[in-house]
């Protein structure tokens, strides 16, 4: 099965210029969800991870359906102020404006190994946040999982130079 032929694409969406890469066809066809979820357990062997952790909100979808299929704990990375006890926070640029994420501070404990998922890698702003927070936490970043990278916008390559493990499902021109 070609996940690729599960995502809808659809053009000047959040605004003008952007191609936006819709999971929301993938994840409503069981067959296509489910080999999704396969497809990133299968990928996730290759790191070690004590806890999955998945940015807000799309990343939730397919982290928290591998974090239980393979008995990981798993840490929500949310948007400002959705967190209600002690967090940490990091403000990001993203490929069409700024945003903050935060994780509570007694998500992780000093070096567990985190594997991150998320729906989709554009310019990388979103994920080297997602790290910095882990790393804030005195936690470590086994890798990065994402179903989509917009290989075009540098955001793999990105955390590749920065050292990252990097695994993406399915590979997209950003424009």
């Amino acid at each position: 099965m070609d996940l690729k032929d599960y995502i809808r694409s659809i053009q000047d969406y959040p605004k003008k210029g952007i191609l936006f890469r819709d999971i929301t066809t993938l994840i409503k066809n069981e067959k296509a969800f489910k080999e999704c979820i396969n497809q990133i357990i299968e990928r996730s062997k290759e790191f070690k991870v004590d806890k999955i952790a998945a940015i807000e909100s799309r990343g939730f979808v397919f982290a928290s359906a591998v974090s239980y299929l393979i008995n990981k704990p798993f840490i929500l990375l949310r948007k400002k102020n959705k967190l209600p006890a002690d967090t940490h926070s990091i403000d990001f640029q993203l490929e069409y404006g700024t945003a903050t994420i935060e994780v509570h501070k007694d998500s992780f404990n000093e070096n567990d190994n985190i594997l991150i998922i998320d729906d989709l890698i554009a310019t990388g702003g979103t994920a080297e946040a997602a790290a910095k927070l882990v790393e804030i936490s005195k936690a470590k970043v086994s890798g990065f999982i994402f179903v989509i990278n917009l290989f075009d916008l540098g955001g793999a390559d990105k955390l590749l130079n920065m050292k990252y493990k990097v695994e993406s499902l399915i590979n997209f021109p950003g424009h």
